[in-house]
């Protein structure tokens, strides 16, 4: 197990005691999950939460007519899937990777065996539902009152959000195309967009990165 990106960037981890931590050592599985592979599908048993270890997912969902929305993309440092595992209802996304990306499966178990016995664990959980759902409503606002760069730029900038995502340095592993799927963008429009934001200082795109240049900018451009 990659101990050090587990325990070093996820507060929960760390707020565990040492025989908790053994357990999660001992129960928790990382897997290769190859790009356009699923991590997990709508309608599953929620038996496992994830954590991105490295790679980028999206969550995402496909309607009855085949249109797609993706919710969020998920870097290196996040964990998901807490809502599911909570409430014991069927997924109601799927889970995709977007490259090459290894996933830490936590058994629902040893998950529920931290909720019956770790306090600190219980708090990272609701601390984590409560920035999730303020993301959730800025997306429901950014995509009424927004145009389409700065719809990019928010879509960017949450992906710097410490406690989702922890670790994070100042450039993030994205392709143009990847943005793209994220943003739900064809590849050229999502393109025009870190344009738009590089013109301005905001960022800086390299091959395959992205570097964020002022991440206060990037989170109130559009505003």
């Amino acid at each position: 197990m990659p101990e050090n990106s587990l325990l070093d960037k996820n507060a929960w981890m760390l707020g565990l005691t040492p025989e908790q931590r053994d357990r999660v050592r001992r129960d928790i599985v990382i897997k290769l999950v190859r790009q356009g592979e699923y991590v997990c599908r709508k309608g599953e048993a929620p038996a496992f939460w994830h954590g991105v270890i490295s790679g980028l997912l999206k969550i995402t969902n496909v309607s009855m007519s085949g249109k797609e929305v993706t919710f969020l993309g998920v870097p290196p440092g996040g964990w998901f899937g807490e809502g599911s595992m909570l409430k014991e209802h069927p997924r109601p996304y799927d889970v995709v990777a977007l490259r090459d990306s290894e996933v830490a499966y936590l058994p629902r178990a040893t998950f529920t065996w931290l909720l019956d016995n770790s306090i600190s664990f219980n708090r990272f959980l609701v601390n984590q539902l409560n920035e999730r759902l303020g993301q959730f409503i800025a997306a429901i606002e950014y995509e009424r009152l927004l145009d389409t760069d700065a719809k990019v730029a928010k879509t960017l900038a949450w992906m710097f959000n410490p406690y989702l995502y922890p670790g994070q340095s100042s450039i993030l592993a994205i392709s143009q195309e990847e943005v793209g799927h994220l943003c739900g963008l064809s590849r050229q429009r999502a393109n025009m967009a870190l344009k738009a934001l590089e013109q301005v200082n905001l960022i800086r795109v390299s091959y395959g990165e992205i570097e964020i240049l002022d991440l206060p900018g990037l989170k109130n451009f559009g505003l």
